[in-house]
Formats: C-alpha cells, structure tokens, sequence
C-alpha cells in the first residue's frame, strides 16, 4: 500500500529555499489544509501556511501535481519555505499532526516512483549513483543509466528475444502441421547469435563500480628517482614527505584525484631495491611489488631497460640531469608545472580508453551476473532441440528481465534504497 509521504527533498537549513515535498493518495488534502488551497494543478501560488489553531507559520510558492503524472507516480504538493531551520521544523511538525501522513525514509520517494512504474529498477540504480557522483565521468555514466540508456538497451534485447521465442512456440506447438512449421523453424542458433555478439561487446566495458574505484596509478622505481616529490606534484598538495634520504617511504600512500573528468587512485611506493638490512623497509618493497601487478597504469621512474611491461618511463628530474633521459617516454620537472600537465594529459588518454565511458551504457555487477546467466542459456541453444531451446530462451528472457527490476526482492530493495536521502 502507497503512504502519504512528507520530508525536506532540499538541502538542510538554513538556505534561501527549502522545498518540503508531500506524495501519496492525501497529498492534495493535506496541502490544502496548510495552505487553505491549492492552485491549479502545475501552477505555482504564494500561499500562507498555517497551523490547526490558525497561527502562520510561513508564506510559501506552493504547488499541486495531480497524479500518475508526476515523478512518484502520486499526488504531490510542494511547499517552497523560506529556508531557515525553525520554519521548516514548524511546517514538518504540523505535516507530522495530519492523519495518515508519515515521516519519509530513505529513498522512499524513489520507491515509490519505482512501484508506480515511473522507473524501473536500473534508472533507480542510475539515480543512485548520480547523487553520489564525485566526478564528471561518474556524473555522466549515472545520469545515461537514471535516463534509462541500459533500460532500452534491455528492452530492445527482450523483444527480440520474444520473436525469437515466439517463432520456436509456434513450430513445438504446431509442429504437426507442415506449412507453419517450415515457416517457424529458421536456425535459432544463427537468430540469436546477433545478441550474443552484442551482449559481449557490453561485458568487455569496465563495471560501474570501476568509476568510483578510479584508475590505479603507481608511481614506482629505486630509492631517491623522485616518486614522492611526483606523487606530490600530481596530487596538487604535499601529502608525502620528501626528504634526501633514500628510503624515505616506507609504505603504500594513495590519495584519490579527479583529472580531466576521470576518477584516478595515485599510489607512492617504497623505492626498490635488491638488498635491504631494514625489515620495515624490505615488508614495503613486498607490498610494492605486489600493488604493481594490479596496478592499470606504472610510472616507472628508473632504467627503462628494468620497467616493468607496459609501464610508462618517466625522468621524473629531469631539470637536474639532462643526458639521463635516453630513452625514456617522458620528462618531466617538479619545477616546471607544463611538464606535470603534458604527462595528466597522457594519464588522462590512458584513463579514458580503460573506462571508456562515451559510448554504451555501462554495467553494475549485478548486471553482469544476470547478464551472463542469459548468455549461458543463449550460447547453449543449438536447433536441434526445440523444446530444450523454448526453455532457454525463457531463462535468458527472466534474466534479461531481472536488470530492470522485474525479479527484484525486498532485500535488494532495501539495501539499494538505504542509500538515498531522507527526501529523495
């Protein structure tokens, strides 16, 4: 059953504004008790806000969306305060007195916009993620799946699949009668080899999760080649110490930094070295050697003929020996900031083709687990066996379904919606 919902949907006070959202079936009397009455559905009117006793508690822009065309798929009010602490108090308190109203949880806005079939439960994904967005990459990929991007690209699968389906019913079911059978038994393996190839290439594209996660950076190489002044130079700030000392840093430090739009992870390492009497020392090289092997991008600041593969070289002094740089890919001068830039720029170009956000809608792992689960069923289909086929397609078909939510369990819910806001 949908509840009559109320909660402050603006940020917290004080603020210029604040916007106090009532949705569900007694919106509309609710906000007319408040505001004596309401506008013209989608007009906004400056009402004066009052308690039960008569008393003002505000003069607000109020405004009225008749249901199921609204973003909850309900009645909903909207009462534009001013936005100072003490008047959005009063105003909730007063919603708190009318009967059958009720406090919002997290996220049960967005709920209800999904049991009204307003969003399916990828949009709410994507809804989800674009509140908690930090960078340009994540803001775009979020706000494509919240617009629905991989909901229609699931659609246009699904319907397929429902021809394909349809076409393999029709032969099991009139399998006896010559004329439609030879015309509903095509090769299902070659029908829905198309889908196959297209849900591969989406399999291949970074996971949603990896745009909060950023593209690991280590900077590594031998005592003293200036990983720590690098590491500082790129972050902006002085967050390792540098020192003359060879053997300064002892351990990982990572710091996470935006560049160009794209989520990066910078880690500083210990100074490799063959021969150690120092434990504390020799536990950071191990712990440097095995972050570069799941590192996505090395900066190797030493001999170039002992980078690790696919590692970018880097004279990272190179204002202080200039002959040092043959062969090395990059030079750069912790005084001469156009140096750190050229070298943000190749991290950069580096970064956007691993995540490659600009093109397909990208996936959550919940969507490449279902996503892969119909693929078991689609490659399995060969024509030999219709029945066995019918049966995969329907697999596959429930699969596909679940993306969006048509499967999705109470406990999924309540662990994706303890995520948002009180108000949203």
């Amino acid at each position: 059953m949908i509840r009559t919902i109320y909660a402050l949907s603006s940020g917290r006070p004080p603020a210029a504004i604040a916007v106090v959202r009532v949705s569900g079936p007694q919106a509309s009397a609710a906000g007319a008790a408040l505001a004596g009455t309401l506008p013209p559905p989608r007009r906004a009117a400056l009402r004066r806000l009052r308690s039960r006793d008569g008393t003002t508690l505000d003069q607000a822009l109020t405004l009225f969306f008749p249901g199921p065309d609204t973003a909850t798929g309900e009645d909903l009010v909207e009462l534009h305060l001013h936005g100072g602490r003490a008047v959005v108090a009063a105003v909730e308190a007063e919603l708190a007195l009318y009967p059958g109203l009720f406090a919002a949880q997290p996220g049960e806005f967005t709920r209800q916009s999904l049991a009204n079939g307003r969003l399916d439960l990828a949009q709410t994904e994507g809804l989800a993620d674009l509140l908690e967005a930090e960078t340009e990459a994540q803001r775009r990929a979020a706000l494509a799946m919240a617009e629905g991007d991989l909901s229609r690209m699931i659609a246009g699968w699904l319907g397929r699949l429902g021809m394909i389906a349809a076409g393999v019913e029709a032969a099991l079911d009139f399998s006896d009668e010559d004329d439609v059978a030879t015309a509903a038994s095509p090769d299902v393996a070659a029908q829905v080899r198309p889908l196959v190839d297209e849900m591969n290439a989406v399999l291949v594209r970074p996971p949603v999760e990896r745009l909060r996660d950023g593209v690991v950076v280590v900077i590594a190489g031998p005592r003293n080649a200036g990983k720590s002044s690098l590491f500082n130079a790129l972050l902006g700030r002085d967050a390792a110490i540098v020192t003359d000392i060879a053997g300064t840093t002892r351990d990982l430090l990572e710091a996470s930094v935006s560049r160009q739009g794209i989520p990066f992870r910078l880690v500083d390492t210990a100074g490799l070295t063959d021969r150690t009497d120092d434990p504390v020392e020799a536990l950071g090289i191990l712990r440097a050697q095995n972050i570069l092997c799941t590192a996505d991008i090395v900066l190797w600041l030493g001999d170039p003929a002992a980078a690790p593969s696919s590692a970018i070289c880097v004279k990272a002094k190179s204002d202080t020996d200039a002959d040092a740089a043959c062969g090395v890919g990059l030079r750069v001068s912790i005084h001469d900031p156009s140096t750190i830039d050229k070298l943000w720029d190749a991290l950069s170009a580096h970064g956007a083709t691993m995540l490659d956000v600009d093109n397909a809608p990208l996936l959550r792992t919940r969507h490449i687990a279902l996503l892969v689960s119909a693929l078991d069923e689609l490659v399995a289909i060969d024509g030999t066996d219709l029945l066995m086929d019918a049966e995969r397609l329907r697999i596959a078909n429930v699969a596909l379904a679940a993306v969006v939510g048509h499967d999705a369990t109470e406990a999924m819910l309540d662990a994706l919606f303890s995520r948002f806001c009180i108000g949203k």
